[in-house]
């Protein structure tokens, strides 16, 4: 299978000056799914305009028609599965069943204490991440949910018709830890890494190779546990957190060279981030858009 190429629209433009535009080119370039990042703000970008992902995505389906939509990630940081269900059977109704809901435990970001609480400790993201997904798969595939847990609950929650996707919308779970990774191999059609973060700063991309090859041969075994088939298990690669930073998108054959590496480990996914100068994620979009047209065909 050839390897699929996606890119991730970050919200921070007005839709009538530039947010409109990405998408529709994303769909131009033929990129395999166009997502965004599920925050209230985020790093660098807090004090600046940021939009609403499911709004966007809304927006982003009623111009586009072949062109997969998706969250990466969403997390529980202020998230209600009984609410989220509602909002992402709408999505997928409005697109044509063409969303993928990337979902991740959270983390300590502003989002963490928006809505007043103090940040929840990494035990307890974990413990409510493994309550979270459960409770989602059963909200987007049945019809009538009730549930009582130690952090969610759910009242005989309607959700019908369902998904336009059966039985119900895929999910991509983000997660490097063994508690993560049990989720996504029990309820993902996806796992989605960035690597390792201790490495970010002052790691090598060599290194980094190594650790990713590490996460995935723990989500093999993990499969083999459960009793998943590994290879029905996407694995989907956010790329702009490792050692390499922007290096691969500093050519065609800088980008082919990278991704032909994590194609090696079993990456089926690729996800290259939408250039914004004068940010992290700055690239000369003419080389963006080369790469978005000619890669995926070298990468066979």
């Amino acid at each position: 299978m050839s390897l699929r190429l996606s890119t991730v629209i970050l919200p921070y433009r007005r839709w009538h000056e530039g947010g409109r535009a990405a998408w529709t080119r994303a769909e131009q370039l033929g990129l395999h799914t166009a997502y965004t990042y599920d925050h209230l703000s985020w790093r660098t970008f807090r004090d600046g305009p940021w939009f609403g992902a499911v709004p966007t995505l809304t927006a982003a389906a009623s111009i586009t028609d072949r062109l997969r939509l998706g969250t990466l990630v969403t997390s529980p940081n202020f998230r209600h599965p009984v609410t989220l269900a509602k909002e992402l059977i709408s999505l997928d109704d409005i697109s044509g069943g063409r969303v993928t809901l990337g979902i991740g435990a959270g983390g300590s970001g502003f989002d963490a204490t928006a809505l007043g609480q103090e940040p929840w400790t990494p035990r307890e993201r974990a413990d409510r991440f493994a309550e979270f997904v459960p409770l989602l798969d059963r909200l987007l595939s049945e019809d009538a949910v009730s549930y009582e847990g130690d952090f969610y609950s759910a009242h005989e929650a309607r959700n019908i018709p369902g998904c336009v996707q059966r039985p119900r919308l895929p999910f991509a779970v983000a997660a490097t830890g063994p508690r993560g990774m049990r989720l996504a191999a029990r309820f993902g059609q996806a796992w989605v890494t960035t690597g390792d973060p201790k490495l970010y700063e002052s790691g090598t991309p060599e290194q980094s190779i190594q650790a990713i090859r590490g996460q995935a041969e723990r989500l093999d075994d993990i499969c083999a546990e459960v009793g998943r088939d590994m290879t029905d298990l996407d694995r989907v690669l956010l790329t702009g957190f490792t050692p390499d930073r922007d290096g691969p998108l500093q050519s065609l054959n800088a980008f082919v060279d990278f991704a032909g590496r994590h194609v090696e480990l079993g990456f089926t996914e690729i996800v290259i981030h939408w250039p914004i100068a004068d940010s992290p994620f700055a690239a000369d979009e003419k080389i963006f858009e080369q790469i978005a047209m000619e890669a995926p065909a070298q990468l066979r």
